[in-house]
């Protein structure tokens, strides 16, 4: 019965925010109240408010993250973990469908572009530092307060941002795409490292 009861308010959820980020690309994020997502989805005000505390929370509820965890817990031991998330990333997204690989692309799209839902993400801690030290440290069976662990873990948490204004740059690009680019490079090792300066400046 519990389970039964979790898949269904994981549908509501998913229809929320399914419905939601149609209306955001039809209308624009400020334009879509709360009302007509609820409407949208034939449900009340008030249900949408047992999902979501805010409008924010409905861009920002990720539901891809889980399925590329346990996408790279399945990748083989062994495999280099710059390869392996790669990988992970890669399989992730070929298993979505073309409607939900395109809603991923929005939701970046509005984390880059709308203020409000930027400052929710921050104030999550969300893409911070100490949680991309937690995965690699797992993967890697080191501790996250391992000098290297948390080095690491910023290169990858830049490499998001990188794809992010790379993407904001140029529109036309694949927030996942990119980030896999980035990531690629990152791989290839940054050779600016050891590029010698031509201005003080």
């Amino acid at each position: 019965m519990d389970s039964l009861r979790e898949r269904k308010k994981a549908r509501t959820r998913a229809e929320l925010q399914r419905h939601a980020l149609r209306l955001f690309a039809e209308r624009g994020y400020e334009a879509t109240t709360v009302e007509d997502i609820a409407g949208a989805a034939e449900v009340a005000r008030s249900t949408f408010f047992r999902y979501f505390a805010t409008k924010e929370d409905v861009v920002l509820f990720d539901d891809v993250d889980p399925l590329f965890e346990e996408t790279l817990a399945s990748i083989p031991v062994g495999t280099p973990l710059l390869v392996a998330l790669i990988e992970a990333i890669r399989a992730t997204f070929a298993e979505l469908d073309e409607q939900k690989r395109a809603h991923e692309e929005l939701r970046m799209r509005l984390v880059r572009t709308v203020p409000e839902i930027a400052a929710a993400l921050r104030a999550r801690g969300a893409w911070d530092v100490e949680q991309t030290a937690r995965l690699v440290a797992s993967a890697l069976g080191r501790t996250p307060e391992d000098i290297e662990i948390v080095t690491l873990a910023g290169a990858l948490t830049g490499a998001r941002f990188a794809a992010q204004a790379l993407v904001a740059r140029e529109p036309h690009r694949s927030y996942v795409d990119t980030t896999l680019e980035v990531l690629e490079r990152l791989r290839s090792g940054i050779l600016l490292f050891d590029e010698p300066i031509v201005s003080s400046s």
